[in-house]
């Protein structure tokens, strides 16, 4: 099973791809139909965006020498620290944009891949063909734990690939492990009723992905949490 896409995950990597594509288009423009304003519009976009990202970083960076400074002050020893330096904003700066740059980026590759022009190395020319990624189902493990809410255990997981998950639950009853439910949204609350008042059991729980309805993967290792008071 495989599955590609475009969009970078990092915020450096939509970065890279908007200064990419503001400079690449351009020589396609004319035969891809791209009007001289969506290309100035993916320009300013790509300036915007880089230089909050700068900015943020530059900020971040300067909080730490903060903390650091802070630390030192509490804790250090030696001679007098000197306070850290604002960073100075990167000049020029940009013309602000309206919110949603990647939700006008998205648009516009759909906006170039469905023009009757578009070839394959276009897309590959303007960073548009995403890389092959392969889902390898057989590797799936479910990584659960357990916290409580008003006494009852809850199941957390998470769903990755997969299209559901099943849990099963032994509630130290003889009966071992039954099925307990199948849910295809974390996370899963076990509603069953609790032990008697003053008294309390061992539960166990496991659990295994479901792709198209079928089990796939490995069991999740078991975890056992005391219910009851």
């Amino acid at each position: 099973m495989t599955t590609t896409t475009f969009m970078p995950v990092t915020d450096g990597g939509k970065a890279n791809l908007l200064d990419h594509l503001s400079t690449a288009l351009l020589p396609y423009s004319t035969v891809l139909n791209i009007a001289p304003e969506d290309i100035a519009s993916l320009s300013a976009d790509a300036q915007s965006f880089r230089y909050a990202l700068q900015s943020a970083s530059d900020m971040q960076a300067y909080s730490q020498s903060w903390t650091a400074f802070k630390n030192n002050q509490r804790d250090g020893t030696g001679a007098i620290a000197s306070w850290p330096v604002v960073p100075a904003l990167g000049v020029p700066m940009p013309t602000a944009v309206k919110p949603g740059i990647i939700s006008r980026l998205s648009s516009l590759a759909a906006q170039i891949k469905t023009n009757k022009n578009y070839t394959a190395a276009m897309g590959k020319d303007l960073w548009l063909i995403g890389t092959e990624i392969v889902i390898d189902p057989v590797s799936w493990k479910p990584v659960i734990s357990v916290q409580f809410q008003a006494g009852h255990p809850t199941v957390l997981w998470t769903k990755g690939q997969a299209s559901a998950i099943e849990i099963w639950v032994d509630r130290n009853d003889t009966k071992g492990f039954l099925l307990m439910t199948i849910n295809t949204d974390p996370n899963t609350v076990d509603t069953a009723s609790l032990p008697f008042a003053g008294s309390s059991e061992m539960w166990r729980y496991k659990a295994i992905y479901l792709l198209h309805d079928v089990q796939v993967g490995q069991w999740s290792d078991v975890i056992s949490v005391s219910v009851g008071s």
